[in-house]
């Protein structure tokens, strides 16, 4: 069961057939392969298109080499870093890693000892010959005297292969060749070994197809029997979230052998790329399969002022342009519900790491999600697709590894610099809105240009990137709203205790909207001409005002503290609603509707808390809100 951890990944490759073997062996010619490792969690995918000819360009513009990856299987194996980062394996053997530099805005090739032994000799640049060396080589910086011979001019930052007698080392330039004799450390010694080159056999898509035509039936087998098993023992009809990518792709030749009554689903975010929409629908008229689409249509700009960027952390768009319209588009067309077999898989992030088969959509509720390739490998998929001859997104090869939303904050980089190649006015639509934005938050452009407004709060590697380029950024993006305490947590003179706090949001709606929204916390009365609320919720009460004022009171600690965090979101979902209507969809008393905001039957709801379980707002709320002040 394919699952994220540390260490080494090992996979198994075909030098008869030039191929990485997935299974047992090789079905071509029966050979066991020779085992290889990269690093985990092994999510190995193809090179294809764009991909392939990125590589053969690094190669040759270092080394006037491209034709050593020309026409050869290629794999990458996504690994831990700043930005995109990729092992590089040929021929069953890691020849380098692939990274985007952010300060650079480019792709930068870190060369390893088998990439040095693959180009060897023959490389008509980015060699040095050096003096013989005493002591370990491996993190030696070589000095310029060290150095005998230079082929071909070379950056500071770039790959280079360093023959020492019968030793060969993978290294990196610390300066440019021009300056090589006047400095003391120029080349940096990553890797040393003996001198052994060495010519990968060429090996096609097809090759590898048939190498592993066993493999791939078994995964299929499987798949199909779970999917049936499933379906056999409900009545619910079948659909399938078709959104354009490899992983539904595949899960479309699963259920069309598991199942021919099927429709499939399309969310239109109104951010997808031309080519996806194109694809989607000439997909379902090319295999005559019913397709019906939920059409997010101009959500994301209309909303998009009050939330801010969406960021990897605070995915507000998520539910606002795809469980939004998702929802609606079951619930008209699927009232008693529906079975969705999606392409969730296990590697694609932590996030869905724990994926089950068989799981519950928490924001549709009569929605229920089969997960049939969740232990699939990347390569299993692109090989299962190749298989079945399954018309794939062209976008794939234009070295896209995920396929969204054009804006998405958790795409690398790397694709925005495909983004801005392939479709110039998108990228210029997006970045024109991020420069206003940062202008008006105070941040400057560099807070764009370096990617610093995908995070709400910034990790680790992006502060140090700060740090490094001498950019004075806030820790957390500036454009949180903020809940200040007037009077933290304390003892009442009448008994119990109260937190009083105010929330400083733009007041879009009447105030009668707070209060229709604090019915679902408990009994309210509220005042429009004053602008007060009072909710009885059992033995606590909280006080909401027009201004954003909070009063939450409890018999304990917790209750207070409780009550007042429900009054706190409520004034904010009644303020910042975006009429998503997911929250009418998780009330099973149909306690809820929408009019300008939510309206709540009191003699409905039961207080029990979906629909703020539901709400983007409240989901995200310590996203949204800064809390300011100090509890007693």
């Amino acid at each position: 069961m394919a699952r994220y951890h540390h260490g080494k990944i090992q996979f198994k490759w075909c030098d008869h057939c030039g191929t990485l073997i997935l299974g047992d062996g090789c079905d071509r010619c029966d050979s066991a392969g020779n085992a290889f490792l990269v690093s985990a969690p092994g999510d190995i995918r193809p090179a294809m298109g764009q991909s392939e000819r990125m590589l053969c360009s690094i190669l040759e513009k270092h080394f006037l080499a491209g034709n050593k990856v020309e026409g050869k299987q290629v794999f990458l194996n996504k690994v831990a870093g700043e930005d995109r980062t990729d092992e590089v394996v040929l021929g069953g053997k890691v020849i380098g890693v692939l990274r985007f530099d952010l300060k650079r805005n480019d792709l930068l090739f870190d060369l390893r000892l088998e990439g040095a032994n693959l180009i060897g000799k023959d490389a008509k640049r980015g060699l040095l010959i050096a003096k013989h060396q005493t002591g370990h080589m491996k993190g030696k910086n070589l000095v310029g005297s060290d150095i005998l011979e230079i082929r071909g001019d070379f950056e500071a930052d770039d790959p280079l292969i360093v023959l020492v007698g019968s030793m060969i080392c993978a290294g990196v330039a610390k300066t440019s060749s021009s300056k090589i004799s006047s400095l003391e450390k120029v080349v940096h010694i990553r890797e040393v070994g003996k001198l052994a080159p060495w010519k990968p056999l060429g090996g096609s898509w097809t090759h590898f197809v048939s190498a592993n035509r066993m493999h791939l039936t078994s995964l299929e087998s499987k798949a199909v029997s779970d999917v049936k098993s499933f379906i056999s023992n409900n009545k619910l009809p079948v659909t399938l979230s078709f959104s354009g990518g490899k992983d539904s792709l595949a899960c479309y030749g699963i259920v069309r052998r598991a199942f021919k009554d099927f429709t499939m689903l399309f969310i239109d975010t109104g951010l997808e790329f031309p080519e996806t929409v194109a694809y989607v629908h000439a997909f379902a008229r090319k295999n005559h399969v019913k397709l019906l689409v939920a059409d997010a249509a101009t959500t994301f700009w209309e909303q998009v002022d009050t939330f801010g960027p969406p960021a990897k952390d605070f995915r507000w768009c998520c539910k606002v342009c795809k469980l939004a319209p998702l929802t609606d588009l079951i619930g008209r067309n699927f009232p008693g519900g529906t079975i969705s077999v999606e392409g969730n898989r296990a590697l694609e992030s932590f996030a869905r790491a724990e994926t089950s088969f068989v799981e519950s959509n928490p924001f549709v509720p009569n929605q229920t999600v089969l997960n049939p390739i969740r232990d699939w490998i990347a390569a299993e998929v692109w090989g299962y697709i190749w298989w079945k001859g399954l018309d794939y997104n062209p976008l794939y090869d234009e070295d896209f590894e995920r396929i969204g939303c054009y804006l998405c904050p958790s795409c690398l980089a790397s694709e925005w610099k495909g983004t801005q190649a392939i479709h110039p006015d998108l990228h210029r639509r997006w970045t024109d809105y991020l420069e206003k934005w940062s202008k008006a938050n105070g941040v400057g452009k560099d807070f764009v240009r370096y990617g610093f407004w995908r995070w709400k709060v910034l990790p680790a590697k992006m502060r140090r990137l700060a740090e490094e380029i001498d950019f004075q950024v806030p820790r957390q993006r500036s454009d949180r709203m903020r809940l200040a305490l007037v009077k933290g947590l304390s003892p009442c003179a009448t008994g119990g205790y109260s937190v009083e706090g105010v929330v400083f949001v733009p007041s879009k709606r009447a105030f009668s909207k707070v209060a229709e929204v604090l019915k679902t916390v408990g009994r309210t009365r509220y005042s429009d001409e004053y602008e007060i609320a009072l909710t009885k919720a059992g033995d606590s009460t909280v006080k909401v005002f027009g201004g954003g004022q909070v009063v939450g009171t409890g018999p304990t600690p917790e209750k207070a503290e409780r009550v007042f965090e429900s009054g706190v979101k409520a004034y904010l979902r009644a303020q910042m609603c975006t009429l998503c209507g997911i929250c009418v969809k998780n009330c099973k008393r149909q306690a809820i509707a929408l009019k300008g905001g939510p309206l709540v039957d009191e003699e409905r709801c039961s207080q029990c808390g979906k629909c703020t379980e539901a709400c983007v707002v409240a989901h995200y709320f310590d996203k949204l809100v800064t809390s300011e002040g100090t509890k007693a």
